[in-house]
């Protein structure tokens, strides 16, 4: 039985692979680790024993920091900016299927924003709501800035499912008297719907982790990301590390409970086809 002698260039992937993980689960091990700091514990190791209470202590109220406040507010621009990114996305997945006059520089202006630097995005529109006369707010400003970062993703994904979809389907579903409603109400939409979850899912969890592009635009209120920010300068205890591990786990949850969706969906699809 022969075996397949692995080049350097093997070696050299496993390695670099390696050190991505270490970088990416290192410090979040850390942080879950510590924020079982016991009641006298601190903020780095040696842990000085082991308890929930800093978890306990997130629902009580903080000298500094309004975590429940700040979660409402990024849950509830996360579902915003995720509901209009699913819509946008669709409506421009489909429009761009047929070609006219200016698509190509429309294409271009809407993925402009993804090379731009997020402050100069949130700095712009935070300058323009004010001298404008508007008050920046989380669920005005913060939500324009944070949809000119979903939107592109958006509506690139829809771009490339709809250059693998075949006109067949819709073809065939014609021919059989469906109208364009019909033929897009049981034929084209079933068949994006787990792409529309995975296009849902990205526009959430890029709103409710942004920062850069909520900056400048949040107004009086902060949102969680910020409120975050704001607590390391004058939080001292681990129960900064209890809030960073609620919401990681919290961002895991909604990822597991739309890719159990999206498998769903493409499991009834596999049996109606």
């Amino acid at each position: 039985m022969s075996h397949e002698k692995r080049g350097l260039e093997f070696y050299l992937l496993a390695i670099f692979f390696i050190i991505f993980v270490l970088f990416l689960y290192g410090p979040l091990s850390a942080i879950l680790i510590l924020s079982f700091q016991g009641p006298d514990g601190g903020l780095t190791f040696p842990m000085n024993g082991v308890s929930t209470h800093w978890f306990f202590n997130l629902f009580e109220k903080q000298a500094v920091g309004d975590f429940g406040a700040s979660f409402c507010r990024s849950f509830t621009l996360g579902l915003m900016v995720m509901a209009v990114t699913v819509v946008v996305s669709l409506l421009a997945g489909l429009a761009f299927r047929r070609r006219f006059r200016g698509s190509t520089a429309l294409f271009y202006a809407t993925v402009a924003s993804l090379v731009v630097p997020s402050i100069i995005i949130s700095l712009g529109i935070g300058v323009a709501f004010q001298e404008g006369g508007l008050k920046p707010a989380w669920y005005s400003s913060a939500f324009g800035a944070h949809l000119t970062w979903t939107l592109p993703f958006g509506v690139l994904i829809m771009f490339a499912v709809f250059n693998r979809f075949s006109p067949a389907y819709e073809e065939a579903a014609r021919d059989l008297g469906a109208s364009s409603w019909q033929t897009f109400r049981h034929v084209v939409l079933p068949m994006i719907a787990p792409s529309l979850v995975g296009v849902g899912l990205f526009g959430f969890t890029l709103s409710y982790d942004e920062f850069a592009r909520t900056l400048m635009t949040s107004g009086t209120y902060n949102t969680l990301p910020l409120e975050i920010y704001g607590m390391t300068t004058n939080v001292t205890t681990p129960v900064l590390y209890a809030l960073g591990t609620v919401t990681t786990l919290f961002s895991f949850t909604i990822i597991l409970l739309a890719l159990g969706i999206m498998t769903m969906l493409s499991r009834r699809q596999a049996k109606i086809s």
